[in-house]
């Protein structure tokens, strides 16, 4: 089915565009009016697409920032071969809101691919990238970090890929970024197969996604993480051969547990983490404790890993509730020059 969202960019026509993925949707105020997603377009010739996103999330700002930095030092590129496609805020009414949730349908945009073109404004974002930018892209970059709920270690991620060609192409993606981990996933734990990423991997394009950041706020580290990464893929996929100063990076490659294996709050309460991302850890290890909103005498509650391995994330805020993810673990599969 045809996407409803549209916009004025030709993507076949050389030189740099900047407009709108228009999203129609009618409220209160504006009966026939449209969501304006913010959409670049730099074309240099036939050489490779690189889909470059950030925002999925709106509370997470390492990849929005990166990708705004980038296309201003694009807007100005006189040696570009191939084409780059940026949308730094893709679901755009959850990044003006500061919110990982759209507040228009409280859709999870990474919850929500292939998406849907004849339902609220989130499903048809998720059908306009799968529908109309997939089919223009050789390799797919959708930029993360981990919220106002998650701590995580700077990480990029990919799935394992239907086949052997198709995951030699992801590796060599996700050693090209250069995170300093990388780690292979089908996503068990979070959205699996509803993600970004998932998706275009269902359209045979390699891809990647990425953790960055803590809280609901800026991490330079991450920020550092995704612009070095960036340059570093353009440049090796000769889509810009010369862009910033491009250094070698290396990744420790791992691969996510069952989240099984992860901790989750045992009640309401207030987390006390004893451990942080990058950390190894071990079988029977105290993790931290959680005191119980429901009493100011009861004993809090000790928590402990079931697994050894090394810790992917830890919640970010004190207060939690029964469910919250506190914990997740990676292994190590090898390292990656």
């Amino acid at each position: 089915m045809k996407s409803r969202v549209w916009s004025k960019i030709d993507f076949s026509a050389i030189g740099m565009q900047a407009d709108y993925a228009r999203v129609p949707y009618s409220s209160d105020t504006s009966a026939y009016g449209w969501i304006p997603v913010p959409i670049l377009c730099f074309n240099g010739g036939n050489r490779p697409t690189a889909l470059l996103t950030a925002g999925t999330h709106g509370d997470e700002y390492e990849g929005q920032i990166a990708l705004r930095n980038l296309a201003r030092e694009l807007s100005s590129c006189a040696n570009l071969r191939g084409r780059v496609i940026i949308l730094p805020a893709l679901n755009w009414p959850a990044v003006s809101a500061g919110r990982r949730n759209s507040p228009l349908d409280e859709g999870n945009l990474n919850r929500a691919f292939p998406g849907d073109a004849d339902s609220g404004p989130t499903a048809m974002i998720a059908h306009y990238v799968t529908s109309e930018l997939f089919p223009l892209a050789d390799l797919v970059i959708d930029l993360h970090s981990g919220g106002r709920s998650l701590d995580y270690l700077p990480v990029a991620l990919a799935r394992p890929g239907r086949n052997d060609t198709e995951a030699a192409a992801i590796l060599r993606l996700l050693k090209c970024f250069g995170a300093p981990y990388g780690a292979i996933t089908d996503g068990a734990g979070a959205g699996a197969g509803s993600t970004l990423y998932a998706a275009a991997e269902q359209h045979g394009i390699p891809a990647l996604t990425t953790e960055l950041g803590l809280g609901a706020t800026l991490s330079e580290r991450g920020l550092g993480i995704a612009e070095r990464g960036l340059r570093r893929v353009l440049h090796d996929y000769g889509i810009v051969p010369a862009v910033g100063a491009i250094e070698a990076g290396s990744s420790v490659i791992l691969k996510y547990q069952s989240p099984h294996n992860s901790i989750y709050a045992p009640c309401d309460g207030l987390f006390e983490p004893f451990v942080k991302p990058g950390d190894e850890v071990k079988t029977n290890q105290p993790a931290g404790r959680v005191y119980p909103l429901s009493s100011a005498v009861a004993e809090p509650v000790e928590l402990k890993f079931s697994a050894s391995g090394l810790v992917a994330y830890r919640r970010f805020p004190t207060l939690t509730h029964t469910g919250d993810a506190l914990f997740g673990l990676m292994s190590v599969m090898g390292e990656a020059a």
